[in-house]
């Protein structure tokens, strides 16, 4: 389908005499590739793939540097470590409840929009925090935190001092859900140690937050990275519900597309939406990548067969895929690149997946040496 085709069909502004058209699962697998900067490696700096990609998944501290390894031309992970040194970009909690490694700018803006979900959160934790003013208590942390960083376990010690008679734990988990905390370096450095110590974004990115940003400026932003996507799409990704008015606000400036269950998509008009015969080179992906977890829907990068096969409970794995979609799972042991495929690969996938990983190492681990093994397929 051409661009103009595409723009005759497509449903503007809930006109019923538009028929949206239907993108199938390979089309909405290339458009989204397209927008993570995984169909090509992209030459952005890794600021603005941070910034464009709405943050990195950070559960873990070296998944960021493997994710824009994946995604960028020239990357090198001082890069990245040079942004978190300099306070250009923080590790704090955001979308999902999750670590999230974004710019100061969106440290500063999205966490102040998700925060309907840390309050949420924190109904979880009522029984422990009964007779505890949490206007106070989060006054109490910031002056904590702000006074100097605090780990997790000396929050909880200085907090039940203040409330002897509530649970510590929970305490510093209201903490953590009332108040934008930043993890410090040289937590999240290359190559480098810390326990995670806490402050306020405010503090540590010397200035203070601003107001949430109006829910229609983060749709835009979401369907640039992570598009086309439903509404159901958008609040999966962000932890959030009531989404809905803000697309309807901004239908009339969108496009909307069917996926193949009839669920309405909507995008940006001037989006990529390559040609689903698109080749998609191999990509190895870190544990946790948003690739893999901002979608109701996850079929357009996991095929039905291998649902649930990246992670099992809490633990999620590393993966690999194959023609745009998940194929497999990789590891590094001492001295070698393991991929554990679900299916048999053919001699050419196989010597693009090795290729692929062949550059991802000189890219994170220069100067080592590691064979790359194939592993037996992995059993259902």
């Amino acid at each position: 389908m051409t661009e103009s085709s595409e723009r005759r069909r497509t449903g503007r502004g809930g006109d019923p005499a538009r028929v949206a058209p239907v993108l199938d699962v390979r089309a909405l697998n290339r458009a989204t590739l397209a927008r993570q900067l995984l169909l090509r490696r992209s030459p952005r700096s890794a600021r603005d793939a941070v910034e464009h990609l709405l943050g990195l998944q950070a559960q873990n501290t070296k998944p960021p540097y493997y994710a824009l390894a994946a995604r960028l031309d020239g990357f090198a992970p001082d890069q990245l470590a040079g942004l978190m040194a300099r306070r250009e970009v923080a590790r704090i909690v955001t979308m999902r409840s999750t670590i999230h490694t974004h710019t100061a700018d969106d440290c500063l803006a999205l966490r102040p929009l998700v925060q309907p979900a840390r309050d949420r959160e924190l109904g979880n934790f009522r029984k422990g925090l009964a007779g505890v003013d949490l206007d106070r208590l989060a006054a109490v942390a910031r002056e904590l935190v702000e006074a100097g960083p605090r780990t997790m376990a000396e929050l909880r010690q200085a907090l039940a001092a203040e409330w002897p008679d509530a649970d510590p734990g929970a305490l510093a988990v209201a903490a953590r859900c009332t108040l934008p905390l930043v993890q410090v370096t040289p937590r999240g450095l290359w190559e480098e140690s810390g326990q995670v110590a806490l402050t306020t974004a405010e503090q540590w990115l010397g200035r203070p937050a601003e107001p949430a940003p109006a829910p229609e400026s983060v749709v835009l932003r979401y369907l640039a990275a992570f598009g086309p996507a439903s509404v159901k799409d958008m609040q999966t990704w962000a932890g959030l519900t009531r989404l809905r008015p803000a697309f309807d606000r901004l239908r009339p400036r969108l496009l909307t597309f069917r996926d193949p269950d009839g669920v309405e998509l909507f995008d940006l008009p001037d989006a990529p939406r390559p040609d689903p015969a698109t080749p998609a080179p191999p990509r190895f992906l870190p544990e946790f990548d948003n690739l893999l977890l901002s979608h109701a829907d996850r079929t357009r990068v996991i095929p039905p067969a291998h649902r649930g096969r990246n992670a099992r409970g809490n633990q999620a794995y590393r993966t690999l895929l194959v023609d745009g979609f998940l194929a497999g799972l990789w590891k590094l042991d001492p001295g070698a690149l393991v991929i554990e495929t679900f299916d048999r690969l053919t001699k050419g996938r196989r010597e693009e997946v090795a290729a692929e990983g062949e550059r991802m190492l000189r890219v994170l681990h220069p100067g080592e040496s590691y064979d790359i093994r194939f592993g037996d397929v992995v059993p259902r």
